[in-house]
């Protein structure tokens, strides 16, 4: 059933015949019964693609390196829906598993698996094919008697959860059917298997889902922004740039770039599109012909009236996107309605949606107001370019920064906002990265390190190390500053998330709130 190393590849006949099989799979109703399915990981995405495989009639082993009570739960639910084997733990990870006795005839995988995976090289050295979650939901996204939503795909170095999240509601102002999912929380195939008969899916796409996908045939697309980020995982950027554009490849109807980065126009340039598809630019400043943009401070479309050459469509005011709207902010907002334009979303809709929106938490989250001191969490921004972001909407800011680095340089976002910084405040184990940056580019703002105390577990007790950032940073805070919890780095050397990480800071700022009053009575 599956466990042990596997020697040989293919027969170069049999290989033939899968591989014509796997080109006939591209729906829901085509025959799917009996193929030999490795899927890799248990969590969100693998659990929901095993569960999708297996009701596809699908012979499937799952492996996962991870032995917790929620992966064994996860485990005995698809055993008993009726998967072949699901095998835990390290070993399981380290070798291609056998599928009813013999090599699988695909492999998917969950997203954040890297191509030198063990079990994805030994699949790949057997010209085994490797699919994503997004590759599989795409493939069964059509199923007979029920109507089949368009894509409209996201991706971008930052930005993502807040698009998506902008072109949901304003599809639902203008009365259309539409979920955002993906990489954003909810399962593209959970949202396809629900009785819901959706018309659209907002579908964020990370640089790793982008990697193991190849079909999709998308209505509209966008390259939010792109910035150094996971280069450990893709091994170079230029290796991450390539996978970012393949969200262009195929697009049907409209391709929208950031006229700001000239990155993704020349992604737009070289992608293979369908005939007729438009290039479609967004930017915060005065849009061109077949652009959105910004005119004294209103949201405005050059791109899908018929009088574009010498007119521009009101959308929305930069006012509807609530009491902070810094720049990346009206970039996103742009971006999301350059995407649902392409369905047909009239201006009234988008203006809706956008009042309507409400961000989620740990994205320039106000947290306080206290004696003049604003404190901000941006605890999403995991890298230096989304944290340059932040750092450029306000003007005096005490910065608690540090974390994961994930192999990125700090060099050029120091520099660039050097002059905003008053104090940092260091978190993270190592942070040795961004402190020579800081002691480069902006040798006179103080730096204060928080030192990681360990708990003796598995990781560092984050709320207490949060507790001393904050502490540590209002003791340097007066009014006018801007407390920013923006790390520029991931979070998991210290936190299990960012959404953990902002919780932290969001309960110590409250916390020293509440001490701040108790000490004024």
């Amino acid at each position: 059933m599956g466990g042990r190393a596997v020697t040989g590849s293919w027969d170069k006949g049999h290989g033939g015949a899968v591989e014509r099989r796997l080109e006939s799979l591209t729906s829901w109703d085509a025959d799917w019964s009996g193929l030999r399915v490795v899927v890799t990981g248990i969590g969100v995405s693998g659990f929901a693609a095993a569960d999708t495989l297996i009701e596809l009639g699908a012979s499937v082993v799952v492996v996962d390196a991870s032995v917790t009570e929620r992966t064994e739960a996860q485990a005995e639910t698809l055993r008993i829906v009726g998967a072949v084997d699901v095998l835990l733990g390290p070993d399981a990870v380290q070798s291609l598993p056998l599928v009813e006795g013999a090599l699988p005839d695909l492999v998917v995988t969950s997203p954040g698996w890297r191509p030198d995976q063990a079990v994805l090289a030994a699949a790949a050295r057997k010209h085994i094919p490797v699919w994503g979650d997004v590759e599989l939901a795409w493939r069964v996204r059509s199923r007979r008697g029920k109507k089949t939503a368009e894509w409209l795909a996201v991706t971008g170095t930052n930005g993502k959860t807040t698009t998506v999240g902008m072109a949901e509601s304003m599809l639902r102002a203008a009365g259309i059917k539409a979920i955002a999912v993906g990489n954003v929380g909810t399962p593209i195939l959970d949202a396809i298997r629900e009785p819901v008969e959706y018309d659209v899916f907002v579908v964020e796409l990370s640089s790793f889902q982008l990697h193991w996908a190849e079909s999709l045939s998308p209505l509209a697309s966008v390259v939010l922004n792109v910035a150094e980020d996971h280069v450990d995982w893709h091994g170079s950027y230029e290796s991450y740039l390539a996978d970012k554009a393949k969200v262009y490849h195929n697009t049907r109807k409209a391709a929208v770039y950031n006229v700001e980065q000239i990155e993704t126009e020349r992604m737009v340039e070289d992608a293979d599109v369908v005939e007729g598809c438009r290039a479609i630019g967004f930017t915060t400043g005065t849009p061109g012909l077949s652009m959105l943009g910004v005119v004294e401070g209103l949201l405005v479309d050059r791109a899908y009236i018929a009088e574009r050459r010498d007119q521009a469509a009101e959308l929305a005011s930069i006012k509807d996107l609530g009491k902070i709207a810094p720049r990346h902010t009206v970039a996103n907002a742009l971006a999301a309605a350059a995407l649902v334009r392409a369905c047909g979303v009239e201006p009234v809709a988008v203006r809706e949606g956008l009042r309507r929106y409400l961000p989620g938490d740990h994205r320039i989250q106000p947290i306080a107001s206290v004696d003049g001191v604003e404190w901000v969490n941006d605890s999403k921004a995991t890298n230096p370019h989304a944290a340059a972001a932040s750092l450029a909407a306000f003007e005096s800011v005490v910065w608690i920064a540090g974390g994961l680095s994930k192999g990125v340089t700090y060099d050029e976002l120091v520099s660039r906002n050097a002059s905003r910084l008053k104090t940092v405040v260091l978190i993270g184990v190592d942070s040795r990265e961004l402190a020579a940056a800081l002691a480069r580019h902006a040798p006179n703002v103080p730096v204060i390190s928080v030192e990681p105390g360990e708990t003796g577990g598995d990781q560092p007790d984050g709320a207490s190390i949060m507790d001393e950032a904050v502490a540590r940073a209002a003791e340097v805070a007066v009014a006018g500053d801007t407390v920013l919890m923006a790390p520029a780095a991931a979070s998991m050397d210290q936190f299990a998330s960012y959404a953990q990480r902002g919780a932290a800071f969001v309960d110590a700022v409250q916390r020293l709130v509440e001490r701040q009053a108790h000490s004024k009575e």
